[in-house]
């Protein structure tokens, strides 16, 4: 189903919410800083944060797409399975087709 190099939701809610840690705990720092006189500088936690947040909304996009498109699929050769079976008369493979396009319509649903 899904290998390590496919794009996930979790992971990239991970990513998402590790680097919005990571720019708040930066922001925290730098506004510290600033208090004393230092540096106007962003600081490598801010900028390693916004970077990891931007690459986990990136993963949870490409994975509703790839959810998305796994949905179009699962309707299509649903729908014709079920098309199939009512033209044969074969109510087995009518009603097989019909679970597949109504799963791939939720999935569709889920990853819009």
């Amino acid at each position: 189903m899904s290998s390590s190099n496919e794009p996930s939701k979790i992971n990239g809610q991970i990513n998402s919410i590790v680097g919005s840690a990571e720019q708040l705990v930066g922001t925290a720092i730098e506004t510290a800083f600033q208090a004393v006189g230092g540096s106007t500088e962003p600081s490598q936690f801010t900028t390693d944060g916004k970077e990891r947040h931007a690459k986990g909304e990136a993963e949870i996009k490409a994975a509703q797409a790839e959810g998305y498109v796994e949905g179009t699929a699962d309707r299509l050769e649903g729908k014709k399975d079920s098309i199939v079976g009512a033209i044969t008369g074969d109510k087995t493979q009518q009603m097989k087709g019909n679970v597949q396009h109504d799963k791939g319509q939720a999935q569709q649903t889920a990853n819009s």
